[in-house]
């Protein structure tokens, strides 16, 4: 089997990559190439298994097809422009968020014959208010940013190309990846990583909105559970509701310091300067709060057993399991 992971030099494609180096199979079948594919040059994960690297924009003429020219049984579709770039710059957002995935599913329904297993990483950025404390999996989606827009869109496609039989395809409304190892990126959810990952680097952290803000969250290592599982699920399992809301821990900025005081104690926390924001607090402060989640659960997909958990995993697969000396 070939896997195609189309975003592989980002966080998750980093990771998703090294699981299938690592474990060398998928669904109980050999994983026998990776193909790595983005906007940049991806690096090979560690081992033996063979990865072919690509370089092109997904939405260019041609780039889609040429890249899946291999017919890769399994496509992971993680590459996007994140949540504040996206808001930031309206073009980039729609030309690689949405004219880049059409473009996939276009190269993909060409190719006559071909019918692969696609994974598509949508957001809870799809939802927008009013919302409930707790979310509903069949709640109306009503995206109230770019970025949430361009990934309903991206749902709909996903969606519409599996009905006509071009793909069988799932997107994933992922909860807000944390804690995100390496530098802060252009997310506005970026903060909720950057107040417990640079503490426990041993350096500042800025917060923007206030501690009473509430969010949905998975740690890196139960977000490369879910992509497993999603390419492994029977597409009949799925009932013709192709995107899943996946299951999380619902925690506000209080209840994540609270978390890091216990881990690494108040040096760490006093390392947290409070600095608002009012346009990221704008922007997320439409998001959810907490989901049911109980298709994906009955799916069996896992999600971390708390916020203190979550943290373990960065201390864990980040740091070796050694916490910061803080003085």
């Amino acid at each position: 089997m070939q896997v195609a992971i189309l975003g592989a030099a980002g966080m998750l494609g980093r990771k998703l990559a090294g699981r299938f180096s690592a474990e060398g199979q998928l669904g109980g079948q050999p994983v026998e190439r990776l193909l790595l594919h983005d906007i940049v040059a991806a690096t090979p994960p560690a081992g033996d298994l063979p990865a072919e690297i690509r370089v092109s924009d997904l939405s260019a003429p041609g780039a889609a097809a040429a890249v899946l020219a291999s017919r890769p049984e399994v496509i992971f579709h993680l590459a996007a422009v994140v949540s504040g770039e996206a808001e930031a710059d309206f073009e980039k957002g729609y030309r690689v968020n949405l004219d880049g995935t059409r473009a996939l599913l276009e190269a993909i329904r060409a190719m006559e014959g071909y019918r692969p297993r696609l994974v598509f990483t949508s957001s809870l950025a799809v939802f927008g208010g009013p919302l409930p404390d707790v979310i509903p999996d069949d709640f109306v989606l009503r995206p109230q940013s770019s970025y949430g827009t361009q990934k309903a869109m991206g749902e709909l496609l996903v969606a519409d190309y599996s009905r006509r039989g071009f793909v069988d395809g799932i997107s994933l409304r992922l909860p807000t990846i944390c804690v995100r190892p390496g530098l802060p990126n252009r997310a506005a959810s970026g903060f909720y990583s950057g107040i417990l990952r640079e503490p426990l680097n041993g350096q500042p952290a800025v917060l923007p909105v206030p501690e009473t803000m509430r969010h949905w969250f998975a740690s890196p290592r139960a977000a490369i559970g879910f992509l497993v599982r999603a390419a492994e699920l029977d597409g009949a399992a799925l009932e013709g509701v192709r995107s899943l809301t996946l299951p999380g821990i619902s925690a506000t900025v209080a209840d994540q310091i609270a978390a890091l005081r216990r881990l690494a104690g108040d040096r760490a926390v006093a390392l947290i300067e409070r600095r608002p924001d009012p346009a990221i607090e704008a922007i997320v402060g439409t998001w959810p709060k907490a989901f049911e989640a109980r298709r994906a659960l009955a799916l069996g997909f896992v999600p971390d057993a708390g916020i203190d958990a979550i943290l373990q995993v960065y201390v864990e697969d980040e740091r070796g399991g050694v916490l910061p000396a803080l003085g």
